[in-house]
């Protein structure tokens, strides 16, 4: 949970082992964790998986953010998707019966954003301006421009757990 006396993770200093240019991609990421912790721990079931007015859940949007950080890290290292990945795409949006909890989403959030760090941690600064192909498609990116995709992803979607859980609420 973030704390109310501590600073946004950018502002707390570097994390260890990564490299300058990385940085900010992780500094992203642990935000973005600090904040799913804090904001599904309290919700229900139901809660995570309400669609107020149509809008995708709170839900999909913590597993969205955990399988496209998969993804992208995977298209990073020059790899394509495995059938395990692409069956994760496909039920992103499924509650599941019985509709998964909050502790097992953030769980599962967090330990994305661990296998994150760790390739951070090991990506070499040689290889940040290396050519990576997209999809199936194999869109032009690089290694940098994935990861760094790939950490204002996450946040654009934590956004949408914040504001998603506050409409949810609000409406309870």
């Amino acid at each position: 949970m973030p704390a109310l006396n501590q600073p946004e993770v950018w502002m707390r200093g570097p994390i260890p082992e990564i490299l300058p240019l990385l940085q900010p991609v992780a500094h992203s990421l642990l935000q973005s964790l600090e904040e799913v912790r804090a904001v599904i721990g309290p919700l229900s079931a139901a809660d995570l998986w309400a669609r107020p007015g149509g809008a995708a859940s709170v839900g999909f949007h913590v597993r969205h953010a955990a399988g496209s950080l998969d993804r992208l890290f995977t298209y990073a290292r020059g790899e394509g998707l495995s059938v395990e990945q692409r069956a994760f795409l496909d039920a992103e949006a499924t509650p599941g019966s019985p509709p998964v909890q909050a502790a097992e989403l953030a769980s599962a959030f967090e330990q994305q954003v661990e296998r994150a760090l760790r390739q951070l941690r090991t990506t070499p600064e040689l290889t940040l301006l290396e050519a990576r192909g997209v999809g199936r498609l194999q869109l032009p990116s690089t290694v940098l421009g994935l990861l760094f995709h790939a950490a204002e992803h996450t946040q654009r979607h934590v956004g949408q757990i914040v504001t998603t859980a506050r409409i949810v609420r609000g409406l309870a």
